[in-house]
């Protein structure tokens, strides 16, 4: 399996940017997916955004599509998400995971996970 630590969260003003990214150790694979995920206390862990570990093919959700940018560096076995025109609805902890082969939105469908990174934003 491949183990995920993520890295880049902070406290930013509204309408600030972020970096955030996920170093992958152990095996990787060239059909692996690569997802950001958040979830904000009292509230469901939710997709932000996929990629295929290879690049081309990504989803964004709605609420961060046009401001968000996921993408993979197989160089470094690492993915990174970046994060600009940051909102106080954006704050929340970001966790990276990873499935095999086809895109999805569902948490459920990812087996591997790292352990989060706070990103705060401030109005």
């Amino acid at each position: 399996q491949v183990q995920l630590v993520e890295s880049g969260g902070g406290l930013v003003q509204a309408g600030g940017s972020l970096r955030l990214s996920c170093a992958a150790s152990g095996r990787t694979f060239s059909s692996y997916v690569l997802g950001w995920f958040r979830q904000a206390p009292g509230k469901e862990r939710e997709f932000v955004a996929a990629i295929k570990w290879s690049g081309g093919s990504t989803y964004y959700a709605e609420s961060v599509k046009g401001r968000f940018t996921i993408s993979s560096d197989n160089a470094k076995n690492t993915l990174h998400l970046q994060m600009n025109n940051l909102k106080p609805g954006d704050t929340a902890v970001y966790y990276c995971a990873s499935r095999y082969y086809g895109l999805s939105y569902a948490s459920s469908d990812y087996p591997f996970w790292g352990r989060g990174t706070q990103v705060t934003v401030a109005s």
